[in-house]
């Protein structure tokens, strides 16, 4: 796949470039590339962002950053089965558990929440930092939800980071998940308080709380284009109902210009 001028390979992290010093010089620089073009699409643009990873993997599927690259590439495409094995891969090259939460994630997306819930009981959530914690509690709360034990995500997510009033990375999402599952067991006015409470903490625009809070609170947000087309529409309307109006009685001729061209 082509690689846009200006993409030197540099521009990825400090320790993956480490990674990649076990590589030829110019197949590093080249491997270095499709990774920051994996990082720079994952987002807006997953396939392109996968195919950049299939290509990075291809070149050198030893590294464990790059097996790491195309896991998230593929579980940004809904390929849990490819992305699960992907993880796993980098998770025996780097012997470390800070994918363990995404893996079980990959088997909700695999249709298998009791297996996302045994890993969020597994020794290896101890070993993971506060932010690896967090999303382990998120991803065992989805799978409470999967399987339609509402008031179990909602003791799920009750811990000390969701009372606390630090604001994290993590803060946001959180509060977002918290103030859905308390919604989904119709707990309203609760469910309205988490959502402003994480529209205080979402500094990036991570989630779309503030439309929940707005929908919660009756609001209702009119793209202006079409309001402009609703207006031309019922513009079109008057002038079809002026000329109803005129139906049995003489037009002049110019009126009946003006009425063919409307028709045009």
């Amino acid at each position: 796949m082509p690689i846009p001028e200006g993409v030197t390979g540099d521009e990825i992290d400090k320790d993956v470039r480490q990674e990649l010093q076990s590589l030829p010089k110019t197949l590093a620089e080249d491997v270095a590339k499709n990774l920051v073009m994996v990082a720079r699409l994952i987002d807006e643009d997953p396939e392109g962002a996968y195919g950049y990873s299939r290509v990075a993997l291809r070149l050198a599927s030893r590294v464990a950053a790059v097996r790491e690259a195309a896991g998230f590439a593929a579980y940004a495409n809904q390929k849990y089965s490819e992305a699960l094995a992907e993880f796993r891969a980098a998770r025996r090259m780097t012997g470390t558990a800070e994918l363990w939460p995404v893996m079980a994630d990959c088997e909700r997306g695999l249709g298998r929440p009791e297996k996302a819930l045994d890993m969020a009981g597994a020794p290896e959530v101890h070993k993971l930092d506060k932010a690896g914690q967090v999303e382990m509690r998120l991803v065992a709360a989805g799978a409470r939800r999967d399987m339609e034990q509402l008031d179990a995500a909602i003791v799920t997510l009750q811990s000390p980071e969701l009372a606390s009033n630090s604001v994290q990375p993590w803060t946001a999402r959180l509060r977002y998940a918290y103030a859905d599952a308390l919604l989904a067991v119709g707990r309203v006015n609760e469910a309205r308080e988490w959502f402003a409470k994480a529209v205080e903490a979402d500094r990036d625009g991570s989630t779309d709380a503030s439309d929940r809070l707005a929908e919660l609170d009756g609001v209702e947000f009119v793209d202006a284009l079409d309001e402009t087309e609703n207006e031309n529409e019922n513009g079109n309307e008057i002038e079809t109902g002026r000329e109803s109006e005129n139906d049995g009685e003489p037009v002049s001729e110019d009126a009946d210009a003006v009425t063919q061209d409307d028709k045009d």
